[in-house]
Order: C-alpha cells, then sequence, then structure tokens
C-alpha cells in the first residue's frame, strides 16, 4: 500500500511595519449615512435604520457618522485593548447586516431592560435585532441612552 507524503506549507510572518501598525481598521469618516442606508436598506428596513439612527443621535445629543464601510455611529469614546493600545470607538453604533440590525452598545451592564426589550440575541459584545416589530421601541432607546450614559461614565 503507498504511503500518503504531508505537505505542510509555510505561513509567511507579518513584517515588522504590519506588526508595528497600531492604527486601527475601522475609523470615522465622512461619508453619507443617508446614502449608506439607502444602499444597504430597503423598504420596512429602511425605515427601522433610520429610527434606529434618530435613537442613537437622541441618547448622545451627536449626529450620526459613518464609521468604516458598514458601521453607523455617533460619539465617540476611547477604547483600550488588552495589548494596551487605544483607538476611538464609537459610543453607541450599529450596522444594518442582512440578517439582522447589530447593535454596538454596552448591553451588559442593562440587563433588566433586555428582559423587557422582546426578541432579540446577543453575541459578543452586539445586540442582534431582526427587525424593530420585534421589540419595544421604548425598551430599546431606553437601552441605547443607558449604554451610552454608562459608556461615557466608565471612559472619563
Amino acid at each position: 500500500m503507498p504511503t500518503r507524503k504531508t505537505v505542510r506549507t509555510r505561513v509567511k510572518p507579518k513584517s515588522a511595519s504590519a506588526r508595528r501598525s497600531k492604527t486601527p481598521k475601522t475609523q470615522q469618516n465622512s461619508a453619507s449615512v443617508p446614502a449608506f442606508l439607502a444602499k444597504a436598506t430597503s423598504g420596512p428596513r429602511l425605515s427601522d435604520a433610520k429610527s434606529i439612527v434618530s435613537m442613537m443621535e437622541s441618547a448622545t445629543g451627536q449626529q450620526a457618522a459613518m464609521w468604516g464601510s458598514a458601521i453607523v455611529g455617533c460619539d465617540t469614546y476611547t477604547t483600550r485593548y488588552a495589548d494596551g493600545r487605544e483607538a476611538p470607538w464609537p459610543l453607541v453604533a450599529f450596522s444594518p447586516r442582512a440578517s439582522a440590525f447589530v447593535l454596538y452598545i454596552d448591553w451588559k451592564r442593562h440587563p433588566d431592560l433586555l428582559k423587557r426589550l422582546g426578541k432579540h440575541k446577543t453575541a459578543g459584545g452586539c445586540l442582534h435585532i431582526k427587525q424593530l416589530a420585534d421589540v419595544d421601541h421604548g425598551t430599546l432607546q431606553e437601552l441605547i441612552a443607558a449604554a451610552a450614559r454608562s459608556r461615557k461614565a466608565a471612559s472619563s
């Protein structure tokens, strides 16, 4: 019986400049939020996306801006990574993905609000909502505002 030879490939290590690069991939930019939403969503999802933006703007008192190519965020704070580096990140943000609206908010500090929210999922630091009809709008607004306040206080 012939033997099978295992072929191993070597992964090329990152260059020294790539290892030193600490620039975050997702940064605030000047792209148009309405244009992005119109391209990424349609019909009822567009209306839902605009409602989420309105809730975030109301909670932060800041106008929404694009972060990278697919995240809409309001206000900023400095996040600290385990390796010690720091980078700006939106205080509250969301991305209208095909499967759900993914909200980047500090939901873990507010389990009481999550219980009242309605149909949702959580994964990591994200809150996933398929459509706004699945959740209580007042509770979502309250959760976004509470998350913005707690993140702002924690970063001060």
